[in-house]
């Protein structure tokens, strides 16, 4: 049981991974976009930054850190058994 919430958890984090990834990739096209004067979308990420981008990134850090301490418990529970 353990291990299918651990991997659901994994699962969910890969996600969200490429999530920031591509958003990060948006934020630089936007930011070269605004140095030749081409909009492409910097004021819109912007406002996007707080209510969707920065959760998503806690969301990611969070995660990680819960993953591996679940997977380190686990790891260690099976071991003394």
């Amino acid at each position: 049981m353990g291990a299918k919430i651990l991997s659901l958890i994994n699962n969910l984090l890969t996600f969200n991974f490429f999530f920031v990834l591509l958003s990060f990739f948006w934020f630089i096209i936007a930011i070269v976009g605004q140095y030749i004067h081409i909009p492409l979308g910097l004021l819109v990420w912007q406002s996007l930054w707080e209510p969707l981008f920065l959760p998503a990134i806690s969301v990611l850090m969070g995660g990680a850190i819960l993953s591996g301490t679940a997977s380190y418990i686990l790891k260690d529970s099976t071991r003394s058994s």
